[in-house]
């Protein structure tokens, strides 16, 4: 007997609106790279989504290791400061490299990668080619730094891997700024002049607000692509119960390193990312606090879905640095409030995370994911009960 597929029309209908959204979406961020003057809203608003943009991959990064395969890490931010400095390394024109090198004659890389790609394609596509290539480079370094120290750390579990990682965050904070490897890392010294979202461009068309939405959008594809894979299940078995994951052969030690070398060059992506937006980098930035920040904005959203650690990305980075800076101006709409100062925006803002835990204890979307297919099928569900409600009353 044969079966016929039949296509989910919800599901046809979904993917449309997913796909013209994410089409309207980069006209927007083109327009407001090319087209839109700049104002008080969209000097506010650009920085906003940039970084958004940006926190997204890097919760997403972490998603998938706390939420996805149940290793609580919280290594993050030395992953986020070797993906910054590699990418920043390797993106230095040579022509820079005594004036950011100034106390070490120099240092010791003396190309650029950007640069060398500029004088055979041309500045802007040297640019935008060498940052990929760059990019690229600051996820494998931070995926070999994983796969170094992962070999002692994933043998240890819940509290004390959780230490473990974060002990390697300071190390690795502390070693970047040893004077010994100064000549690569500067030392104490901050990291500048390398190659930054604004140098992005195609010809004349700009790209620094749409470079950092394209790139963590391939990179999230990808982490749903794993997840939803047998690698996936495999690291959600581990995660729901070690002990039955095991017995059905799935290898603890092997999908555990998988999923936090994978977990790591994204987030070396994403500090590659962070670097370029920020445009200067000092390994003294990527404190533990860096780390907590990323993880409350994945408890926020959701521990387990991509989706809300997106949602959450952006709501925090706007209420952090845009919708909120009100409250620190001492005044609310020209009126003068003693209490708005400097400070009291963190209170409110300390308030509101609090009021979100209570009332959402397992975040803004849980589990769950954004479905615009499931939303077709409520909508739909609805009209049809209508049209019968309409019908039996007739």
């Amino acid at each position: 007997m044969e079966k016929t597929l039949r296509k989910d029309p919800a599901k046809k209908i979904g993917s449309a609106i997913a796909v013209c959204l994410i089409a309207a979406l980069y006209i927007v961020l083109f327009l407001l790279d090319n087209v839109l003057p700049a104002n008080g809203f969209t000097l506010m608003l650009i920085p906003v989504l940039k970084k958004g943009a940006i926190y997204s991959l890097i919760c997403v990064s972490m998603n998938l290791l706390n939420g996805f395969t149940g290793l609580f890490s919280l290594g993050q931010a030395g992953f986020l400061l070797v993906g910054a400095y590699a990418y920043a390394i390797f993106a230095i024109p040579a022509d820079q490299h005594a004036a950011v090198y100034q106390y070490f004659d120099g240092g010791a890389i003396g190309f650029s990668i950007p640069e060398a790609l500029g004088k055979l394609l041309g500045e802007n596509a040297g640019a935008f080619l060498g940052s990929i290539i760059c990019i690229i480079i600051a996820g494998l370094v931070a995926a070999g730094f994983a796969a170094l120290i992962g070999i002692p750390v994933l043998r240890l579990k819940s509290d004390y891997l959780a230490i473990a990682t974060l002990g390697f965050a300071e190390i690795i904070r502390a070693i970047f700024q040893w004077n010994s490897l100064g000549p690569v890392t500067n030392g104490s010294n901050m990291l500048r002049k390398y190659t930054s979202l604004s140098a992005i461009k195609i010809g004349s068309i700009k790209l620094a607000t749409v470079f950092p939405f394209l790139i963590a959008m391939i990179c999230i594809g990808l982490i749903v692509l794993l997840i939803n894979s047998s690698y996936g299940r495999a690291f959600k078995a581990i995660r729901d119960d070690e002990i039955a994951a095991e017995a059905m052969g799935i290898s603890l030690f092997k999908h555990k390193m998988l999923s936090f070398v994978i977990s790591s060059f994204f987030a070396g992506v994403g500090g590659a990312l962070l670097a370029m937006y920020q445009t200067t980098i000092q390994a003294s930035a990527f404190k533990s606090a860096m780390t907590y920040e990323i993880l409350l904005i994945v408890v926020i959203g959701g521990i387990g879905s991509i989706s809300g650690s997106c949602i959450a990305s952006f709501l925090y980075i706007a209420c952090n640095e845009w919708w909120l800076r009100f409250l620190d101006s001492g005044s609310f709409f020209g009126i003068s409030v003693p209490f708005f100062r400097d400070g009291f925006r963190k209170v409110v803002f300390s308030v509101l995370i609090m009021v979100i835990v209570l009332f959402f204890s397992r975040g803004i979307m849980g589990d769950k994911e954004l479905s615009f297919a499931g939303l077709v099928r409520k909508l739909s569900g609805k009209k049809a009960a209508q049209a019968a409600e309409g019908g039996d009353g007739k």
